[in-house]
C-alpha cells in the first residue's frame, strides 16, 4: 500500500519541473511518497503531511530520518478534511491524486467482482473520480500509471 514506483518518479519529475517548495501530502501511510517527495524538494522546502493515523507514519519515520529530510515535514495528525479547509483557502498549485484507478484498475470491475469488503473503498473512490472530473473550477489529466493518478490544477 505505497505509491507505484512508476507514479512515484512520474511525480517527482513533476516537482522538479515545477521547481516545487511547498507540498500537501495527504493521506501518510508509511510515508513512501513522502521521503520521495522530501528528497525531491529543495533543503529549504516544506511538505504538510496530514494522516490520522501517525502510528502508520512512525513505521517510515527511521528512513526518512536516515535520509535526512525530516526538517522538511510537518505531521499533522488529523482527518484530512479540516486541515485542508483551512490551508486551500488561498494556494493555488497543482495537485497529484494518488490510486485513482484503484488496485490496478479495482474501480472498473463490476460489483459482483469485489469483495464485499472492498465495496465501499471502490463505490468512493468512483465518486471521488466523478466529482473531480466534472469539477469546473479545476483542469484534470489522468494517468493510468500504478494505481492511476490524476494531476489537477486550479483555473480561473
Amino acid at each position: 500500500m505505497g505509491t507505484a514506483p512508476d507514479a512515484g518518479q512520474l511525480m517527482a519529475m513533476l516537482l522538479k519541473l515545477l521547481n516545487a517548495k511547498k507540498t500537501i501530502e495527504v493521506g501518510v501511510f508509511t510515508g513512501y511518497s513522502l521521503l520521495l517527495t522530501a528528497l525531491t524538494i529543495p533543503d529549504d522546502g516544506k511538505i504538510i503531511a496530514i494522516d490520522p493515523d501517525r502510528k502508520a507514519y512512525e513505521i517510515g519515520l527511521p528512513f526518512i530520518k536516515n535520509a535526512g529530510v525530516e526538517h522538511k515535514i510537518d505531521f499533522i495528525e488529523s482527518p484530512a478534511l479540516p486541515v485542508l479547509d483551512k490551508l486551500l483557502e488561498d494556494i493555488g498549485g497543482t495537485v497529484a491524486y494518488d490510486s485513482t484507478l484503484w488496485g490496478g484498475g479495482t474501480v472498473a470491475l463490476p460489483e459482483k467482482s469485489v469483495p464485499e469488503t472492498e465495496r465501499e473503498h471502490k463505490l468512493s473512490t468512483l465518486a471521488f473520480n466523478k466529482a473531480i472530473s466534472n469539477d469546473s473550477r479545476v483542469e484534470i489529466a489522468f494517468v493510468s500509471i500504478g494505481d492511476g493518478v490524476i494531476f489537477c490544477r486550479r483555473i480561473g
